[in-house]
Order: C-alpha cells, then sequence, then structure tokens
C-alpha cells in the first residue's frame, strides 16, 4: 500500500501473538490486492480500464467501500473524492524541479474528470461505472484507514483483547496497555519530526493525521501542501495539520484531508455536525484549534 504498518498485541503467550500478527498481516496483503492501482488485476484497476466503456462487476467489499466512500464525498461537499485518481500528476511533483504553481486555469483542467457524481452504482448488479473516459478511481484517501479497521477486527476475531494497528500514522487502538491503563497517542508536532505536539488517551477508538510537513514545496517564500484541492487543482494553504478521532480507523483516514481542503471554520463546522468524530488543527502559525468535545494533554 505505499505504506509502513506496525502491529502491536498485548499478550502472556509471543508465539501466540505473532500468529495474530501474521493474521493481521495477511489481511492487509488481501486488502491490498484488492484495491492496490499498482496491482494489474486488482478490482480498482479493472473499474478503471473500464471507464466510459461499461460497468464493471465487483465484490461486495468493494462495492460497499465505494459506496460510503460516495457519502463521504456527500457530506464533504466534493472535498473527498476517490475519482482523485484523474487528476494529471504531470503538474504536482512536489519536489526541487517544482517552481512555479500552474495557472488557475491550467489547474482547473487538470481537474476535470474528478467528480463523485460519475461513479454510477448498481445495487442490484454489484456493478461500478465511471461514466467518462480516463476517469479514475484510487484508495489512497481512505484505504490505509480501512486495512487498519479490517486487521483489527481479525484480531479481535481471533481473541487479542488489546493491541494497535498503525498504518503510518492511521491508528486504531482497543483494549488496555500491559500496566492496565488506557493507550497514550501523540499528535505529532507539524515542525520537529518525530516530537508530539500533543497527547490524548484512546482506548477502543482511532486517530488518524494529514499534514504538509512530510511533503511540500516552496515557491516564492510560501509553502504549498501536497494536498490538492479536487474542485481547484490547487494546493492547499493555511493548515499544517489535521487531525482526527473517532472510533473507526476507516472514518478518520476518509475525514483527514477534506477537513485540510475545507479550511478551519468549515472544517470544524463539518466534524461538530458528525456523531463520534473529533478534530484538532494546527494552523500555519501554530496555533491549534479543536472541535467541541476534544480534551488534550
Amino acid at each position: 500500500m505505499g505504506n509502513q504498518f506496525e502491529i502491536t498485541v498485548v499478550a502472556s503467550d509471543s508465539e501466540w501473538a505473532y500468529e495474530r500478527i501474521d493474521e493481521a498481516v495477511n489481511e492487509i496483503s488481501r486488502i491490498e490486492d484488492l484495491l492496490s492501482t499498482y496491482k494489474d488485476e486488482s478490482e480498482t484497476n479493472l473499474i478503471n480500464r473500464n471507464a466510459g466503456i461499461q460497468p464493471v462487476k465487483v465484490s461486495d467489499e468493494v462495492f460497499d467501500l465505494i459506496e460510503r466512500s460516495i457519502r463521504i464525498s456527500s457530506i464533504t461537499q466534493g472535498s473527498f473524492d476517490i475519482s482523485y485518481g484523474s487528476i494529471d500528476k504531470r503538474l504536482w511533483n512536489f519536489d526541487k524541479t517544482m517552481t512555479s504553481l500552474p495557472s488557475s486555469s491550467t489547474a482547473k483542467k487538470m481537474v476535470r474528470l474528478i467528480n463523485y457524481k460519475n461513479i454510477i452504482l448498481d445495487k442490484i448488479n454489484k456493478t461500478v461505472f465511471l461514466r467518462e473516459k480516463g476517469m479514475r478511481i484510487g484508495f489512497g484517501g481512505i484505504g490505509k484507514g480501512y486495512a487498519a479497521e479490517m486487521a483489527k477486527a481479525v484480531m479481535k476475531k481471533n481473541g487479542v483483547k488489546s493491541g494497535i494497528v498503525n498504518a503510518s500514522g492511521d491508528l486504531a487502538a482497543w483494549g488496555y496497555q500491559p500496566n492496565g491503563n488506557t493507550w497514550t497517542i501523540g499528535i505529532v508536532h507539524p515542525d520537529l519530526a518525530g516530537q508530539p505536539f500533543s497527547y490524548m488517551s484512546v482506548t477502543d477508538g482511532a486517530v488518524a493525521t494529514s499534514g504538509n510537513y512530510e511533503k511540500f514545496v516552496i515557491i516564492d517564500g510560501k509553502k504549498y501542501s501536497h494536498t490538492i484541492d479536487p474542485k481547484t487543482g490547487l494546493p492547499v494553504r493555511g493548515i499544517k495539520s489535521v487531525t482526527i478521532i473517532s472510533p473507526n480507523a476507516e472514518i478518520c483516514d476518509a475525514l483527514a484531508t477534506p477537513v485540510t481542503i475545507l479550511g478551519i471554520k468549515n472544517g470544524i463546522d463539518l466534524i461538530n455536525q458528525l456523531k463520534h468524530v473529533e478534530c484538532v488543527i494546527i494552523d500555519d502559525n501554530n496555533k491549534l484549534y479543536t472541535s467541541k468535545n476534544i480534551h488534550l494533554s
């Protein structure tokens, strides 16, 4: 999936624990085979190859994930959109060779195929059809959270009472530490790699962070995030990181980027309308903003 997964199990028998971890790894690999755009025979690539041509019958699992993705697109007003794979990546390499932004008209043309409303689902036949030729879907904004949640579910089903699945910062935790305390999760400081900005206690919950501190470009003294607004085709500015907290890692993963795109006020307004979902935002000046029920230490 292009991400590093770390799996932790609390158990008295190490051999038993490693067997459970292997089962979780197998589950993550299974999901990668299903969703990856880097695997020719994945269901994702099958859908993409038939864009503008014909509907593709998919597994219930992929159909349901796409259906949930479209629902998130709707509530985020298109700031989350799995058809982002349609963007022309020649514009955005975010390395030292990038010395200027494209014009707003050029950027707009490059995102013209991004539109979740053109993903047509047939519930009866379980088919997916991308209406426009050249459209592509991808699960980069939700896939690792989904994989973390599924790996957690497999381990719980097989008797793991307490553990963590960490998918490159998208994290699902359940149960308690060996000393009986809840898990302590650090929110990374956007200016100090690996250093925590703040802490929170989590059990039976999930956390995901989207930030501009790992991949960005500086043009004319201004920092531009790798997060692209699907409506304009241009990178967003003003927010260093967004952390989402909820009971479900898939939801956390899917909401972190759209809150970045929506901005501080609209992002927090959205989160405050969702049950059991909270957020922490750090702006470009390191000012902290939170949704209404957050308690940090």
